[in-house]
Formats: C-alpha cells, structure tokens, sequence
C-alpha cells in the first residue's frame, strides 16, 4: 500500500482533470523559458567583484558580522584548519559532519581529530559542514540540506565550521539561488538555509548575545584552491 501526502493527492487531482501527468516535454519547456526569461529585481553594485576583491568582501562583510575566517590554499588543508580553530578555542577535538564526499576524501585522520558522522542529537559542541556557496555582498553562506550537510549541524552544535571553496562565492543571492536552481533543478533540498554570522540576539534590554539561538561562533575555513 502506498502512502501518499495531501498535498500528493492534490496535484494527483490537478493533473487528472487537466489530462496530464506533470513530465510532457511541451509542458517543461514552457516552465523552462519562463525561469530562464523572468525579469530579475535590483541587485546591489556592491557584490559584482570578481577574484580577489570579490573574496576580499566576502570576508570583510563576514567578519562585521561576527565570522572568523581562515585561508588555506587546498583542501588538504581543511582538517588542520579545523583542528588549529578548535585548539586555539580550548574546544574537544571532536566534531561532527554528514556524509558530504568532499569533506570524506579530507585527511582527517591525519590530525587528532575524532570525527563523528550523521545528523546531531544536540549534544554536539563542534560542527563542520561544506556550504553549497556564498554571497560576498553580506558575507553570507548558503547551505542546502540533505545527508550530505544535515541541518541539525548548522544549528545545534556551540560550534559551527563552515568550509567554501573561493569558486563558490558569489557576488549576490540571485546568482547562488540559480546555481541552486541549475543543480537541483526539479528535486530541490528540502531547506536552503543563508547563514550570517552566529547565532545572535539583542532583545533583553538591547544587549548583544551571541548563541541565543543556535551556534555562538561561526568560524569559516576558505579554500582558495
């Protein structure tokens, strides 16, 4: 017996009384040329950089936003980064990340890390996961969801390590969302979730708190290779 959703049995009954069944190929290109042909909104002058000034804003609005940034020149890089962040912080060398085959081909036992796999149960400190991309303009990740980069690890952990790679960094949303569009394409992730900087409040008498909500420190390794 098949389980189905509401909203399953909905666009079932829409498709039954419009004759179709969602995959024609008339039908897609027409949906296709309408994404590709919609008009784009204002986008801000100040992301539409290209190499080391497009980086060097990304880091400069990161870090006005709370986030700490490392650069290393290759991924191999990466789980020294991770292990000096967590060193220099007194924090366990222990972290955990999901199943993302970028971060599994990463050397991590070449450090003394302990590396635990798969969703967080909240008892987590440190987090690391690999961000789809980033916006320059605000210094913002974008991560979408899935085994590969669970978003239980975004928010959890006191922690949170967020590795990008520098070919990944955008100068605005629209341009992420539409590599995000491009990728996925019909299947999208469930959540893409825009994270800048860590998790902060000012709602008791206007006194800043970071953690109020999620990691109190947001650290992000940075590949230039």
């Amino acid at each position: 017996m098949t389980n189905t959703s509401a909203r399953d049995d909905i666009f079932a009954n829409i498709r039954r009384s419009l004759g179709v069944k969602g995959r024609e190929a008339p039908r897609r290109h027409v949906v296709e040329d309408r994404l590709r042909r919609a008009p784009r909104g204002i986008i801000p002058e100040r992301g539409q950089l290209s190499g080391d000034a497009l980086i060097s804003m990304f880091k400069a609005q990161a870090e006005a936003a709370f986030t700490t940034v490392a650069e290393v020149d290759s991924t191999a890089d990466v789980p020294e980064a991770v292990a000096t962040f967590l060193r220099n912080h007194n924090l366990p060398a222990s972290v955990r990340m999901g199943d993302d085959l970028r971060l599994r081909a990463m050397a991590w036992d070449a450090t003394s890390l302990e590396v635990k796999r798969g969703r967080s149960d909240g008892h987590d400190l440190n987090g690391v996961s690999h961000a789809f991309g980033a916006v320059a303009e605000s210094g913002t990740l974008v991560l979408v969801s899935g085994p590969e980069n669970p978003s239980t690890v975004n928010f959890l952990p006191d922690n949170h390590i967020v590795i990008i790679v520098a070919r990944d960094v955008a100068g605005d949303y629209e341009t992420v969302l539409a590599r995000v569009r491009e990728v996925y394409g019909g299947a999208m992730p469930r959540t893409v979730n825009f994270i800048t900087g860590p998790s902060r409040s000012a709602d008791i008498e206007q006194t800043l708190l970071l953690g109020a909500h999620g990691p109190r420190r947001l650290h992000v390794v940075l590949v230039k290779g």
